[in-house]
């Protein structure tokens, strides 16, 4: 299960993960930043990892598409530190045209 939390302050939009980011809730997270993405222009997206228990490959696809669309991440634990460390490098090498995505991304 995951749980998704907006949390709105000021210039920044904060969406909270908490549980298990697997199929099929990536879709929903896909879903929840869709439908926010128009606003997103107009204020900083953080995502906030500490939460999350299990990220399935499929969960780093999305985490990643997010990550090259701008959003910052907030996390704590060695866990989720070492899967944004990963997915920072990822990014990397994509904005400099080395590499193809992996998994489905969006």
């Amino acid at each position: 299960m995951l749980r998704i939390s907006i949390v709105e302050s000021g210039t920044r939009r904060r969406l909270v993960l908490e549980g298990k980011l697997v199929s099929p809730w990536t879709d929903e997270l896909k879903n929840v930043f869709k439908r926010n993405e128009s606003d997103v222009d107009h204020c900083k997206l953080v995502v906030d990892v500490r939460g999350l228990t299990v990220i399935s490959q499929e969960g780093e696809d999305v985490l990643l598409a997010l990550m090259l669309q701008g959003a910052k991440f907030r996390g704590s634990d060695v866990f989720t530190k070492q899967i944004l460390k990963q997915l920072a490098r990822r990014a990397q090498q994509l904005g400099n045209g080395n590499k193809k995505p992996q998994g489905n991304g969006y």
